[in-house]
């Protein structure tokens, strides 16, 4: 037949200088597109050869084949699957995305024997055309498998393509008697595609796991062997995965020298199919707290690497996994370059974030220790799902852990604390704070520790944000030590003498001078003074009113979004403290006396110190300790 000019269909022209130019931001994805093709039509072989053995008897192992020509500068790639001929020439490479996968899956129907149904990634479609990106000119030559004639499909990607019967020297080209030969005619700016060490390294990084062995020569020679590693590593049983293998892929994928903490797995089967093994590493990726929160799973679709960048395709709150997820749902097509937008990419996600919180809580009751060394790594990104993850939310609820005054450097679970409540408690109190240390010695605790009652320890800025979301635990509302006006009296204290004692002291005139003291001075700075239960060694604290913003979420916010709050803290100050006494005593004496003005303003500016606050006025706080010091040596 003689040679045939061919219009592409509508619109193709244009399409196609998308394609080459700004559809794909790497170059190299021609030759995962060209592999995977070369990979379905093999695959597509195999499904027809169950019925009909004849089509692969001359070959029966299936194999591609990549190489360069530095000398015509091409680069081709070669397979023995199933082949064209001229109608579907015509039909798969004049149209986009035009495939026959489709067809044949409705072909297939609801088979669902494991070895019978077949794994497409779709026939050719706008990934051949990605072959533009780096040739000025296209050549196709293929053999339908049980087929008589070859054919030749060419283009320049412009001007349309012609067909025609190949003739003899370019049959020969092919491997046997069936299958394709993509042949790339290299432009000047794809010159480093036509070094070998260059195609290896792009096989290996995007099809190291197709499951049909590459090789990098023209023809079959001894002891040839694969540049993939043909079988995919997360396809296997996972009993028959060793320890040794998972290491070597985690450090192989994840770029790190340290082992795998916890590997989870799995093949997901019913709406959506995909199988998943992720990594959790034992020490934290250098980017973990990268602004943009990325993740570093890794994208295959019926084992061809799509991606390693997928947004949507990992909660952020997890991207310190590592790992590969192999769909078998997504088309490999242009919308890998939207798999954002895909519904598929959304159930994944939601899969693989269940199936690692489980994981996660098995994790902590069989091992703690390891848990322990794992919530210390990645604990504060965990978190995050807690105020960006309301469906995710009760199960992560049961993972994360804190420190409290329970038990010195031991992380507890709020199950745990909610089982150590106290008699008649109904809330869950926390304190929250930069460092853990200061946290542990906050006067705000002592009324607490005096009764026995447990208060978790919050370190991370994340957690002040989350606890705008999450009300409650178990039905028992959260409550920081350091806002509203805590009823302590109604439990008892551990130590008898003093809720004794406590009971006797009255708060007779003298302290209610002193209040009404220091109410008046520091009336520009204060809303309230009060009388504290949360006291017992320390003089003073402040604490937020009840409908104000909690002390840290204040501070946090002031740094990071500019916040001026105008509410005024709540000064409450410890009647049974020998220095609130010296000083309920001067007021007897002398109301007037501009002593307690003095120390009104340096009990503020010790509340404030204690806080972990600069003090506004330092001039005038040296100045009145100066003064006080002197009384004290005076007298």
């Amino acid at each position: 037949m003689k040679e045939e000019k061919l219009n592409f269909g509508a619109d193709v022209s244009r399409l196609l200088d998308i394609v080459a130019h700004a559809l794909y931001s790497n170059r190299e994805v021609f030759l995962r597109e060209l592999i995977s093709n070369a990979s379905d039509a093999c695959d597509r072989l195999r499904y027809e050869a169950v019925t009909k053995p004849d089509l692969i008897k001359d070959d029966p192992v299936f194999k591609i084949r990549v190489f360069k020509d530095t000398t015509d500068r091409t680069v081709t790639v070669l397979d023995n699957g199933i082949g064209m001929d001229r109608g579907e020439l015509i039909e798969h490479l004049g149209t986009i995305a035009k495939s026959g996968t489709a067809a044949m899956m409705e072909k297939i129907g609801d088979t669902k024997e494991g070895q019978d149904r077949l794994s497409l990634i779709g026939q050719f479609g706008v990934g051949f055309y990605a072959s533009f990106m780096v040739a000025k000119k296209v050549t196709v030559i293929s053999r339908k498998a049980g087929g008589k004639q070859t054919w030749l499909w060419e283009s320049d990607g412009k001007t349309g393509f012609t067909v025609r019967e190949a003739k003899g020297k370019e049959e020969k080209q092919l491997m046997g008697e069936r299958g394709t030969a993509v042949i790339l005619h290299v432009t000047d700016e794809g010159s480093d595609f036509l070094i070998d060490q260059k195609l290896k390294h792009v096989i290996e990084t995007y099809s190291d796991h197709i499951s049909f062995p590459i090789f990098m020569n023209m023809e079959q020679e001894d002891n040839e062997k694969p540049v993939n590693s043909v079988t995919a590593l997360w396809m296997r049983p996972k009993e028959s995965v060793t320890e040794e293998q998972h290491i070597d892929f985690f450090r192989h994928i994840g770029y790190g020298v340290d082992v795998p903490l916890m590997t989870s797995h799995w093949r997901a089967e019913g709406k959506i199919e995909y199988t998943a093994l992720l990594y959790t590493p034992t020490m934290r990726p250098f980017d973990l707290y990268d602004p943009g929160r990325k993740h570093a799973v890794r994208l295959y679709v019926k084992r061809v690497f799509i991606t390693d960048d997928c947004k949507g395709l990992m909660y952020p709150w997890l991207r310190f996994l590592r790992g590969v997820i192999d769909s078998e749902d997504l088309p490999l097509n242009i919308s890998r370059e939207m798999l954002q937008h895909n519904p598929v990419i959304d159930k994944i996600r939601n899969g693989v974030a269940k199936r690692v919180l489980s994981d996660l809580a098995k994790l902590s009751e069989k091992d703690p220790i390891a848990y322990a060394a794992f919530w210390g790594q990645f604990g504060s990104a965990l978190k995050e799902g807690l105020y960006d993850a309301f469906e995710h939310r009760e199960a992560l609820l049961k993972v994360v852990r804190f420190y409290s005054t329970h038990k010195d450097n031991e992380l507890t679970s709020f199950a745990d604390y909610v089982s150590r409540m106290k008699e008649g408690q109904d809330r869950i109190f926390y304190l929250s704070g930069e460092n853990l240390n200061t946290l542990k010695n906050s006067p705000q605790l002592e009324g607490f520790k005096a009764r026995g009652l447990e208060v978790l320890f919050f370190t991370d800025t994340i957690d002040d944000f989350w606890l705008q979301t999450v009300l409650d635990y178990d039905g028992k509302p959260f409550q920081s030590v350091t806002k509203g006006n805590i009823d302590l009296d109604r439990f008892e204290t551990d130590k008898k003498e003093e809720k004794k004692n406590e009971k006797e002291e009255k708060i007779d005139e003298n302290l209610g001078r002193l209040k009404r003291i220091i109410t008046e001075t520091l009336a520009e700075e204060i809303g309230e003074v009060r009388f504290s239960s949360r006291l017992t060694d320390s003089a003073v604290c402040l604490v937020a009113g009840e409908n104000e913003v909690d002390l840290r979420m204040e501070r946090v916010l002031r740094i990071h979004q500019k916040y001026e709050s105008n509410a005024k803290r709540v000064l409450e100050i410890n009647p049974g403290h020998a220095l609130i006494k010296r000083l309920a005593k001067l007021a007897e004496k002398n109301e007037t006396d501009a002593g307690l003005s003095d120390a009104a303003w340096l009990l503020l500016d010790q509340a404030r110190i204690i806080q972990g606050e600069p003090i506004p006025d330092p001039a005038s706080f040296a100045r009145r300790m100066s003064q006080f010091m002197e009384r004290g040596l005076a007298a």
